[in-house]
Order: C-alpha cells, then structure tokens, then sequence
C-alpha cells in the first residue's frame, strides 16, 4: 500500500471516529456559566460532548419551530411552569429510567416521566434582623395578617416566582380563601410590588419594610459577594426563615429538564439526565448555584443548611402549575399590583 493511499485511509477512518463521537444538544434558558461546571464534569465522566444552546426566551416555541428538523436532545429550564408547558406543547417525551425515578421524588417530577427537577430553590421570607426573634415559625398564611400593615415588600404579584405560590395556595385552600389571603397581602404592602428578589433584601436594610419573600439561592449570591459588596451587605443585613404552610411544608420551585420529543441523541440525553441527579452533580448545584438538591442526602452547601432544615410541601409540582392561571387572574381581580 502506497503513503499516499495509506494517507487516504487513516484519514477517512479519522472523519469516522469524529463523526461517532457521542455527544448531545443541550437548549437552555440557563446562563451558560452558572451550569458549565455541570456540563465540563460530565464530559469528562463520560467522554460526551455537551453543545450547548441558549435560549434566553421562547425555549418551547423554538423547539416547536424547529419540529422534526430540531437538534434539542435536553430541554433545560426554570420553574415548573416552564417544564409543563413543554410537555403540553408535546415537545417532550417519557423516559424510563431506574436511576431518575430513585433520585428525584415523586412531586418533583412528571408521573409519565415527561420532566424531571433537578434543583430547587425555597420561597422563604427575609426579614429585619433587629425584628426576629418570632419568626422562626411563620407559616405564608400569616403575611396577610394586619400586624404586618406597612411592613411588607414583594416583587410583582404576576412575576413567576410569586403566580407558583399563589397557585400552591389555591390548591391548599381554595379560591375564596387565597382571595382574601391576597387583599390582606396588599393591605400589608409597604410599597407597590417591584423589582426582584434582591430589592426586597435592600429594601428591609433601607427599613423601608421589614419583611418580604424571596428565593432561597438569592441569599447564597449576595452573601457570597458574587453581586457586589452592595448586594453583599444586603444579603448580610437579612435573617432567612423558611415558612411553611399550616399543616405542610415549604414551598419550592425548581429548575428541570425533559428529554426532546424528537432527539436524535435519546441516550446520551438520558445519560446526562442521569448524571445531573448524581451525587457530585448535585453538589456542583449547590456550590454554584446555592440551590437545594433533589436528590436526597446530596450534600448541600453550608450557606443553605445555616438557614435550617427544608422540608419541601408534598403538593405536586404539576397540581401547583396547573393553577397558574387561575393565580394570575386573583392577582389581576384583587389589583394586587396597582
């Protein structure tokens, strides 16, 4: 055999081995960096390269789009709002998988095995460091209480974070009774709901308010000076409790995944579901990203253990979705934003 035809060989069977490489498509509404240490460890557990897209809005209307011409084997989101439009959009497709179904719980994820949770994060209260020390056992039904009139700061009652409690009070006790709960929310407003979780903080520091509710990961990221030294004094400014609801636990949210209905690379896209509810991928989570894992026994970081123990409501994820609408419609009858 000639150089050249030896040449000629090696070099088609080379574009072979590229062209079998494993790999998977990975859509997220993510930031890319808050979860490329996840993604860099798998590969380098497993050998499959990770090509990420992403999609900061209409994740489902671009998969949608694309329809059998789509690369998305994973579709990674926050809130479960998100995850079930996806599988209502059918987009998604069920996975089996014995590894998912021991790691994930039952309410945070899709009987069908359409979405999975891969973190969450605890809607808890922030509150006056000087004004604790009868907080501890606050449960959400409380905040309507007058004591509270003037005292209290919220970002926007349509915003997501806050529509998935709502919802989740519908579903505990009905719409009459998260009405009311609702006009004694607005009654104890100190400011008209704006911004994010963070000027809530800022604004219990300012002492325009002394409590309000925010996610739980928010806390780890001003602490942690990842913000800034202003959002850092926020953060430090704030005591944390995690509310529960009368007769349940607290509410969370989630960021999760499904696998594409039309994947081409359905076993890689299993695989990576698989390793992201590991052990050390739900380390990685809580380090990074200062969310809770679902996995339970998966360490958590130090910052969330010192707000104290979670113990996550047991009202499915999916009962708490399906109730957006009817939340968001409460939100816009009570006015609770004007």
């Amino acid at each position: 055999m000639s150089a050249r035809v030896s040449f000629a060989v090696a070099w088609m069977l080379s574009l072979g081995t590229m062209a079998s490489a494993a790999e998977v498509n990975l859509y997220t509404t993510r930031e890319p960096g808050l979860i490329r240490p996840l993604l860099d460890a798998f590969t380098a557990k497993t050998g499959v390269t990770v090509n990420t897209v992403f999609v900061e809005k209409g994740l489902a209307e671009r998969v949608a789009a694309e329809g059998e011409r789509a690369k998305a084997d994973v579709l990674m989101t926050v809130d479960i709002g998100n995850l079930v439009d996806i599988v209502d959009r059918g987009l998604a497709q069920p996975v089996k998988s014995a590894t998912l179904d021991s790691a994930v719980p039952a309410a945070l994820r899709d009987a069908e095995g359409r979405w999975f949770a891969l973190s969450t994060r605890a809607r808890v209260l922030y509150a006056d460091a000087k004004d604790f020390a009868d907080l501890k056992s606050i449960r959400y039904e409380d905040l309507a209480d007058p004591k509270w009139k003037g005292k209290l700061c919220l970002r926007s009652g349509q915003h997501p974070y806050n529509t998935a409690l709502i919802a989740h009070h519908l579903v505990k006790h009905g719409p009459e009774k998260t009405e009311a709960w609702l006009r004694g929310l607005k009654a104890n407003l100190a400011r008209k709901p704006a911004g994010g979780d963070r000027d809530v903080a800022r604004d219990i520091v300012a002492e325009t308010c002394e409590i309000g509710l925010g996610n739980s990961y928010y806390v780890g990221l001003m602490r942690s000076g990842r913000g800034g030294p202003d959002q850092q004094k926020w953060g430090e400014g704030i005591k944390v409790v995690l509310p529960t609801f009368e007769g349940g636990g607290t509410h969370v949210n989630v960021s999760g995944a499904a696998v594409s209905k039309n994947a081409p690379n359905r076993e890689e896209a299993v695989k990576l579901l698989e390793y992201l509810v590991s052990d050390e991928a739900q380390g990685i989570y809580a380090k990074t990203d200062y969310e809770y894992p679902v996995k339970a026994g998966a360490p958590v970081d130090p910052l969330l253990t010192s707000l104290g123990t979670l113990t996550i409501d047991t009202v499915p994820l999916t009962e708490i979705a399906r109730n957006r609408k009817a939340a968001s419609l409460l939100v816009d009858k009570v006015g609770f934003d004007h």
